[in-house]
């Protein structure tokens, strides 16, 4: 019991300051005091919010009309000098966070940064009325503020503007990380995303770059008449990919639901229904591990397109990843972990998966024909091999070993075993192949894509094999989807189907190691 009283018992924090507006801080200073330990950077920042409270100055208006943006400064005036300068009108409302602030007695000079760029400013009492030049000492780095007045550059040559008003928007009660040292832990990093994107140039580039790459990604599909539509993100059965899902509940039905792993069965029932072109860009969920490529709520994009071939879309996957390469990075070959990556159409690889494993990979057929070498071999490389494992599937745990590393320069390996493409036409001449690609670059899957299975007595038969193997443990084998099957009962047209990864795209064009610097808030253990 007492030991709980300690426990919950409050932190006595003192101010220097008998303001009356002291006491509005102090639950937030005690959960500070509590969680994290309070310093006398964060107690001096309250005492000055004090003083502007006492002096009728609000810490959090909302009366402030942004009217232009800092690169429409820089645009319009960055290359005038002297006279054609100094000849402008005032720069009139401009916002924009303090992330430089030097003080010099009567005069202070302060960088503020927006979504669009940074720009200084002058403050001294010459130009400012008593009550703006008191405010001006007690603003603090990371305050958001609106500032006009005119342009002039120093003897440095920097583009300043010369405060003739400044008004505080929004107190900063939380210093920023130093400016030569940010935030150098990764897991903070990903946490306080809200902090990294305002200390860490490179983030915003990043982000910046990622939303320009999603925008170019769906100009393009629509260009070429693709039209984008919406699926379930929660649904009945977890489908279309082999993947562990996770699951929810619905309260008011009362049924189990499964957070979407593909949107690609529902997608193609639009096949079905007459649409013939269809994408969506969607958020998909795998209750997988966590690493450099992996996040268990991810982005893809899926399209399909009637009456066309798994080869039509190699064709289209070389012209698009060109067109968004060109977009974000202004050329076709683009720079990755000290690698020179050739985007180029024409310049990519086509091999077929057996091929890979012989060109590449090093094994010959009487090497990976013969199920007990396999086997012992993927088990002396430290991977799991059970007895029940079809040979098909031992194979593709030999590609990952010794191939899918290796493939740097982009490969599209096609003709994957029937066995382990459960959703993929079977090729014409060799029924045990299918009509399915996948793409590599930087020894990583970027992409899936395959000639679709429209025949639904194969898809019945397929279906039951995977029911099969999700009865004899395996968790990430596809269900039994009667509605899917019916649809296909009415008939689909032929068609191809692709999911390109959105996250890992973005790493390769952004020249990133690892998903979480793609990814805004990434999945991670909650804070102790």
């Amino acid at each position: 019991m007492e030991n709980r009283e300690k426990k919950n018992k409050k932190p006595t924090v003192k101010l220097g300051t008998k303001s009356q507006h002291a006491g509005y801080f102090m639950p937030m200073l005690e959960s500070f005091a509590a969680r994290e330990g309070l310093n006398e950077v964060v107690k001096n920042r309250v005492v000055k919010s004090c003083d502007l409270l006492d002096a009728g100055v609000p810490l959090f208006p909302n009366d402030f009309r942004k009217e232009h943006s800092i690169s429409w400064v820089l645009d319009k005036f960055g290359e005038l000098e002297g006279e054609a300068l100094e000849n402008q009108e005032d720069v009139v409302a401009l916002a924009g966070r303090i992330v430089s602030l030097r003080s010099f007695g009567k005069v202070a000079f302060f960088h503020i940064m927006d979504q669009t760029g940074r720009v200084q400013c002058y403050a001294t009492r010459e130009h400012l009325d008593e009550e703006t030049h008191s405010l001006v000492k007690k603003l603090d780095i990371g305050d958001i503020v609106g500032v006009s007045g005119h342009l002039f550059r120093t003897k440095t040559g920097e583009l300043t503007i010369a405060c003739r008003k400044i008004k505080l928007i929004t107190r900063s009660l939380r210093p920023l990380p130093e400016k030569y040292h940010g935030l150098k832990d990764m897991e903070t990093r990903y946490r306080q995303r809200y902090v990294d994107l305002i200390v860490t140039p490179r983030a915003r580039e990043i982000f910046l770059k990622r939303s320009l790459i999603v925008r170019e990604f769906r100009r393009f599909m629509e260009d070429r008449g693709f039209m984008e539509v919406e699926t379930p993100m929660m649904q009945p059965l977890a489908g279309g990919a082999t993947a562990r899902p996770f699951k929810t509940h619905h309260n008011a039905l009362d049924i189990g639901l499964f957070m979407r792993i593909a949107p690609e069965l529902y997608l193609k029932r639009l096949l079905v229904g007459g649409f013939e072109k269809v994408f969506e860009l969607n958020r998909n969920f795998r209750n997988e591990g966590i690493d450099t490529r992996h996040n268990p709520e991810f982005t893809m994009c899926e399209f399909y397109w009637a009456y066309a071939t798994f080869e039509d879309l190699m064709d289209l996957t070389e012209e698009l990843f060109a067109h968004l390469a060109q977009s974000a990075c202004g050329t076709t070959v683009v720079p990755y972990q000290g690698e020179m990556i050739d985007l180029t159409p024409g310049k990519w690889t086509r091999m077929s998966f057996y091929d890979s494993l012989t060109i590449i990979g090093g094994h010959q057929p009487e090497f990976y024909n013969d199920y007990t070498r396999v086997q012992n071999y993927i088990r002396q490389r430290g991977e799991k091999a059970a007895d029940s494992e079809s040979l098909q599937k031992l194979h593709a745990k030999l590609f990952d070993l010794d191939v899918e590393g290796k493939l740097i320069q982009p490969h599209f390996i096609y003709h994957y075993p029937t066995e382990i493409s459960p959703l993929s036409r079977r090729n014409d001449q060799n029924p045990g192949l299918t009509d399915r690609f996948e793409l590599f670059i930087t020894g990583r899957e970027l992409s899936n894509a395959f000639s679709e299975l429209n025949d639904p007595v194969d898809q019945r038969l397929r279906f039951e094999d995977q029911v099969r193997e999700k009865e004899a443990g395996d968790d990430e084998a596809h269900s039994m989807d009667e509605d899917y099957l019916r649809a296909l009962e009415y008939g689909m047209p032929p068609a191809a189907g692709q999911g390109v990864g959105i996250d890992r795209l973005v790493m390769l064009l952004t020249d990133c190691a690892s998903i979480r610097e793609v990814i805004l808030f990434p999945l991670l253990r909650p804070e102790v």
